[in-house]
C-alpha cells in the first residue's frame, strides 16, 4: 500500500520536491535554487538543463529524507512557474534556447503591433487575456522569429513547446526515450492560444503568431494520468498537472464559486473561484481555468496577478545588499513605525493587474533626508499590500462577491508585520493555514485524486486547517489617506519607456 503523494513544485527561483501523507501534512521536503539570468534589462532568463538537474536532486533528496522508496509513492503532481516558455527538441531532449521567463519584457514589440489593431483586449473574448509581454505565446513567436533552425524544425515537428510543467513531465517520463508531451488546462490557459470555450489551442490565435500546431502539447485535465515516471520514481504515475496559482488555489480547498486566495512568492496572484462558466473581467483581471478534474467540468477563476512581490525583497537583498537574508526584512522593517511617507512601486516588469501596463517602471517617491533603511524596507513590504488591495477591488468588481476572509499562503506569509498590514487595508480578515505551502499540496491532492489517494474533496477540506489569522485595525480615515498615497505614487510609474 503506498503511503504518500509526491509534488514537484518548480518555482521562478527554486525547484522543491514534497512529500505528504493522507492527513496533507508535510513528511519530507527538498528544495535548490536556479540561477536567474539578465542579459537585458527587461529580459529574464532560466537554463531548463539545470531546472531539470535541480528537479533530479530534489526528488532524490525527498526521498531519502523519508525514507521512501518509489512503490512508498502513490503518485507524483507538478506545479510549475506559469507562462515561462520552453522549446526543445525533441529528438535531442536540448532547448534551442534557454527558458524566457513570465517577468520577461522583449516581447512588448510583438504585443505593441497587435495591440495597433483592435487594442490590448482583441483576444480577450477566445483567451480571457489581455494582450501582454506576460503570457508564452508572444515568446514562442520571438524565439521563432530570433532563433536560426528553429522555425523550420518547428515546421517538421521536430521542436517541442511547453510551459515548465511540459518541460518536467516529459524529462521525467523519460525524455527523448517516450517522455509524454502534454500539458493540462490551466498552463495552456496562460498562453494567449487556448479558446476559454473549446479547451482547445485555437487556430485563429496560433495563426496570429504564427506557430506550427505540431509545437504544441496536447490538453488534459489537470487531475488523471499523464504517463509513468523513469529513473528516481520508476513505476509512479505522474497524475497531477495545475500551474502554481492554480494549485494554490486547490491546496486551499476553494471548491465553491467565491472562494478565494492570495499567494505570495515571487510575484503576488489572486484567484477566485467562478464555477463552470468564465467570467469576463471588465477591471483589468484574467479570466483563467481554475482546474479540472477527469471528466468532470472545468472550473474556471478570475485572477490578478502582480509581477513583483517576494521579488522586491530578493533585489533589496541581493542587488542592493540591504539585508543579508530574506528573513531580515521584517525586522529591518520594524525598527521604524511608519514609511516616512514614501512609496515604493516596483514596477520593474511593468505593471500587470489592473492595469497592464508594459511601459511603466518601478519607481520610489517621497524621499527625503530622513527616510532611512527602515523606510525602504517598510515601503517595500507594504508595495506587497498596496498591490493586492487594487486586484481584491478589481475583483469584487468584476464578481460582484464581497471578499469576507483573505485565505493566504506561500513564502511571504510568514512575515507577521506584511499580514497585519494586509488586512488593515484590505479591512478584511487574513487568514493563514497550517500548511502554507499550499502549491505543492494542490498538485498533490491533483495526483491523489486521480489515483484514489483520496476520494473526494470532502477528505481535502478536512485536512485543511487554520494557523494564524489576522483581524483588521486600522481607522478608516488612515486607510483611505495611505491607499490614495499609493494611487499617487503608482501614477509616477508610467510612460516611462517611449
Amino acid at each position: 500500500m503506498s503511503r504518500y503523494i509526491a509534488a514537484i513544485d518548480q518555482g521562478t527561483t527554486s525547484s522543491r520536491c514534497m512529500i505528504f501523507d493522507h492527513a496533507g501534512q508535510v513528511i519530507a521536503v527538498a528544495q535548490k535554487e536556479h540561477e536567474q539570468i539578465f542579459p537585458k534589462p527587461g529580459w529574464v532568463e532560466h537554463d531548463p538543463v539545470e531546472i531539470w538537474q535541480r528537479t533530479q536532486e530534489v526528488i532524490a533528496i525527498a526521498l531519502e529524507k523519508s525514507g521512501s522508496k518509489p512503490g512508498d509513492i502513490a503518485a507524483v503532481g507538478i506545479t510549475n512557474q506559469r507562462e515561462t516558455t520552453v522549446v526543445w527538441n525533441k529528438l535531442t531532449g536540448l532547448p534551442y534556447y534557454n527558458a524566457i521567463v513570465w517577468q520577461d519584457t522583449r516581447t512588448d514589440v510583438i504585443c505593441n503591433e497587435l495591440a495597433k489593431d483592435g487594442g490590448q483586449d482583441r483576444f480577450r473574448a477566445i483567451t480571457g487575456l489581455p494582450l501582454a509581454t506576460y503570457f508564452s505565446g508572444p515568446k514562442i513567436s520571438w524565439l521563432l522569429d530570433n532563433i536560426p533552425g528553429l522555425r523550420e524544425d518547428a515546421e517538421k515537428g521536430l521542436a517541442l513547446f511547453g510551459n515548465i510543467d511540459s518541460w518536467i513531465i516529459w524529462n521525467l517520463s523519460g525524455g527523448p526515450r517516450g517522455g509524454v508531451h502534454s500539458t493540462d488546462v490551466t498552463n495552456a490557459s496562460r498562453t494567449l492560444l487556448l479558446n476559454l470555450a473549446t479547451l482547445e489551442w485555437d487556430k485563429a490565435m496560433l495563426a496570429v503568431f504564427q506557430i506550427p500546431p505540431a509545437m504544441l502539447p496536447p490538453v488534459f485535465p489537470s487531475s488523471g494520468i499523464f504517463g509513468y515516471a523513469k529513473g528516481t520514481l520508476e513505476g509512479v504515475p505522474i497524475a497531477g498537472d495545475l500551474g502554481d496559482q492554480q494549485a494554490a488555489l486547490f491546496g486551499q480547498t476553494c471548491f465553491l464559486p467565491g472562494e478565494a486566495k492570495n499567494t505570495y512568492g515571487t510575484g503576488c496572484f489572486m484567484l477566485m473561484n467562478t464555477g463552470t462558466s468564465p467570467v469576463p473581467s471588465q477591471s483589468g483581471l484574467l479570466t483563467t481555468l481554475g482546474y479540472k478534474i477527469a471528466d468532470q467540468p472545468a472550473v474556471y477563476c478570475l485572477e490578478g496577478s502582480i509581477a513583483i512581490a517576494g521579488a522586491l525583497v530578493q533585489w533589496l537583498r541581493d542587488n542592493l545588499k540591504l539585508i543579508e537574508k530574506s528573513g531580515d526584512i521584517e525586522y529591518l522593517a520594524r525598527t521604524v513605525e511608519d514609511n516616512g511617507g514614501i512609496y515604493f512601486v516596483p514596477a520593474f516588469s511593468g505593471l500587470f493587474a489592473p492595469y497592464w501596463r508594459n511601459d511603466a517602471r518601478g519607481v520610489i517617491v517621497g524621499m527625503t533626508r530622513y527616510i532611512n533603511r527602515g523606510h525602504i524596507a517598510r515601503a517595500a513590504l507594504e508595495a506587497t499590500a498596496y498591490q493586492v488591495r487594487e486586484v481584491l477591488d478589481a475583483m469584487e468588481t468584476d464578481s460582484g462577491v464581497r471578499l469576507t476572509t483573505l485565505k493566504v499562503d506561500g513564502g511571504m506569509v510568514v512575515n507577521n508585520l506584511l499580514m497585519q498590514f494586509q488586512a488593515d487595508i484590505l479591512n478584511v480578515p487574513v487568514v493563514r493555514p497550517q500548511v502554507a505551502e499550499t502549491t505543492a499540496l494542490g498538485a498533490a491532492y491533483a495526483a491523489g485524486l486521480a489515483v484514489g489517494f483520496w476520494a473526494n474533496f470532502d477528505e481535502l477540506r478536512s485536512n485543511w486547517g487554520k494557523d494564524r489569522e489576522w483581524q483588521p485595525g486600522m481607522d478608516d480615515s488612515s486607510r483611505s489617506r495611505l491607499f490614495s498615497g499609493w494611487k499617487k505614487a503608482v501614477s509616477r510609474t508610467l510612460n516611462w519607456i517611449e
